[in-house]
């Protein structure tokens, strides 16, 4: 049996791959998060959502730059083990195998959970519910995934054009049924709230609801022509992203004042309940029920690919058995080691505290992702890039900066969670000595 990947994703998966990953419950559940930490206030909101937007755009065209010139499985851990070095690129690694992919995929299966409660008539908080039903798909998805890569790209193509159809909905009831006239922009912050301290904390939200991007070059090396399709995917997926975020929340904001919209779970679902009644409400849940778990998906799809990288270099513990590929193409072992991991951080409960502490993290990786770009072009300027990003350097500064605002804004303002972060990611050093010592011997 091979234990090499085979090349059979092509541009479209990979599109739907990023939109996938991005659209999946952000744009449903953060305006909560959002309108409580402006105080019901809208303004704040929406520039969160286009300077979001615009910060990974920018992030977006950075980072297609040395994803199509290292276009080899494991994405951003191989581009900073090229830019780096093998220890900061292990680090990459082991923080996206045991706290970025399952701590994002643990919370999309407990807002997943959540709403599936609720949808039958129970509360989100009710965890004899919740729990069993997060662990449940979960281990549902694992077990799809471990059909075959094709499957799994097959899985989120269907997902992408199902989730569509609750956005464009919304979209277009919200803006003929809605309101005319309704506050969008102010007041900016409600009574209170410093707009300074809390734009941070919004774009913490809106970064989660972006994220999922860079996620796309894990699988470049089972892409048929990485070097042409990567860019065209993250950039032109990203750009349709924001394009219907901004729109979608402008069509609540008509239905819904953001003073509402703060005080539920789902706030997409109370809007859609009110253009369509309680029945039209509900089937419009279940098409942010799949959307989630299109983006669930998306994640163990991506995810292990990681592990399994690091196990053919022989520097994570069981590398033997997480360098196997089944009969399908796909990782198993590794398949398994993320979702038990995400089972274990979904036994929390908690959407927004897994999100804050996974969206931290991985910008940490981004921003060394940006700068390595910059050096990358310094060290080798004879790389083959089959893209360049524009208005060099210009692009990247802004990324950078972007990045560092929201570091440093977590640091200072949620110092438990970064820290929390920062111990986990750590960690891995000591494995890594531990493996470097043992492939010595």
């Amino acid at each position: 049996m091979s234990n090499e990947l085979k090349k059979t994703l092509g541009l479209g998966t990979a599109l739907s791959t990023v939109i996938g990953l991005v659209i999946g419950s952000g744009v449903f559940f953060k305006p909560q998060a959002i309108y409580t930490i402006t105080n019901g206030a809208p303004g704040l909101g929406i520039i969160a959502w286009i300077l979001g937007g615009f910060i990974t755009i920018m992030a977006g065209l950075t980072a297609a730059e040395v994803s199509a010139a290292i276009p080899r499985t494991g994405g951003m851990m191989v581009y900073i083990e090229e830019i780096y070095g093998k220890k900061l690129g292990f680090l990459t690694g082991w923080m996206q195998t045991v706290l970025f992919f399952p701590g994002t995929t643990a919370a999309l299966a407990v807002i997943f959970a959540q709403q599936c409660a609720e949808l039958f008539g129970y509360t989100a908080t009710n965890m004899t519910i919740v729990l069993p039903i997060a662990l449940g798909v979960i281990i549902l998805l694992a077990l799809l995934n471990n059909i075959g890569s094709s499957f799994g790209g097959a899985i989120q193509n269907i997902a992408t054009i199902g989730k569509l159809v609750p956005l464009i909905l919304i979209i277009i009831f919200g803006f003929i049924k809605g309101k005319s006239g309704g506050s969008t922009f102010t007041p900016i912050v409600g009574q209170g709230v410093s707009a300074s301290t809390a734009l941070g904390h919004v774009l913490i939200a809106t970064l989660f609801a972006y994220d999922g991007w860079i996620n796309v070059g894990a699988i470049a090396g089972e892409m048929k022509n990485p070097g042409k399709d990567l860019p065209t995917a993250i950039v032109g997926g990203l750009s349709a992203v924001m394009a219907v975020y901004i729109i979608i929340n402008l069509a609540y904001l008509r239905v819904a004042s953001a003073s509402e919209l703060a005080l539920v779970t789902s706030p997409a679902t109370l809007v859609a309940t009110r253009l369509f009644g309680d029945v039209g409400g509900k089937i419009i849940t279940i098409g942010i029920l799949i959307s989630v778990f299109g983006t669930l998906n998306g994640y163990l799809l991506t995810g292990p690919r990681i592990p399994y990288t690091l196990a053919k270099q022989k520097i994570i513990p069981g590398s033997d058995a997480l360098s196997k590929v089944n009969a399908g193409g796909s990782p198993t072992n590794a398949t398994w080691l993320v979702a038990i991991l995400a089972c274990i951080y979904a036994l929390s409960g908690q959407f927004n505290l897994l999100t804050d502490l996974t969206v931290f993290m991985v910008w940490v990786f981004y921003v060394l992702t940006f700068i390595g770009v910059m050096k990358l072009r310094k060290d080798n300027p004879n790389l083959d890039r089959p893209y360049k990003v524009p208005l060099y350097p210009i692009i990247p500064l802004v990324a950078i900066i972007g990045g560092l605002f929201v570091i440093v804004n977590q640091l200072l303002t949620a110092t438990v969670i970064a820290l929390g972060g920062i111990i986990i990611t750590l960690i891995g050093l000591p494995v890594y000595n531990y493996m470097s010592k043992k492939n010595d011997n």
